[in-house]
């Protein structure tokens, strides 16, 4: 046995499963013992900061964000009114997302619930990839829209095994459970 190779190799590190599944179903690896969050706890620290942000809103704009809302406002003459306000509300998560994800890498909902944001290796996201995240999730505040890709977006986080949304994959990144990341790739986390 010994004058020949091993018909097994696995390249990477990990164990031989996790190197079978990563190749057979052309994911991105995960750090080694990360627990992947599932989309119950993703869309939960979704609604608190969504929460947070339109709470924060309607202290600053003395309650008038709800215009943005208003669909009788939307078919008057006055449109632009629930416009500028919907401008404010979707503009307003852009920069708390892109914000908190630069300062404690993760928004305040995803730190509540104790999960965090890497890249698919485990290290810091940039600056630009907080940008395609932000934007991204823009998307699930427009009525209508929210529910069809909001269900699209579960069924690939259900289905794949690293949990991953669309949204992951297009930037590289899984969600995962801030104590269960290793040490090097938690360093960043606040």
């Amino acid at each position: 046995m010994a004058d020949h190779e091993s018909p097994i190799s696995i390249h990477g590190g990990g164990t031989l499963a996790k190197a079978i599944v990563s190749q057979e179903q052309d994911h991105w690896s995960v750090p080694e013992g990360s627990i992947l969050a599932s989309w119950t706890r993703r869309f939960a620290s979704f609604v608190i900061d969504v929460v947070i942000v339109f709470s924060v809103l309607m202290v600053v704009t003395g309650g008038m964000i709800r215009n943005a809302l208003n669909l009788s406002l939307w078919i008057s003459a006055d449109f632009h009114y629930a416009a500028a306000f919907s401008a404010i509300l979707l503009s307003s998560h852009w920069f708390y997302w892109r914000i908190t994800g630069l300062i404690y890498s993760r928004s305040l909902g995803q730190k509540m619930l104790g999960l965090a944001i890497v890249c698919d290796d485990g290290e810091k996201l940039t600056s630009k990839m907080w940008d395609r995240r932000s934007a991204w999730k823009l998307l699930f505040l427009i009525p209508i829209v929210n529910i069809y890709i909001g269900l699209y977006e579960i069924a690939r986080i259900s289905q794949r095994h690293t949990h991953q949304s669309n949204l992951d994959l297009s930037v590289g990144t899984i969600v995962a459970h801030a104590f269960s990341l290793p040490p090097a790739s938690r360093r960043h986390i606040k």
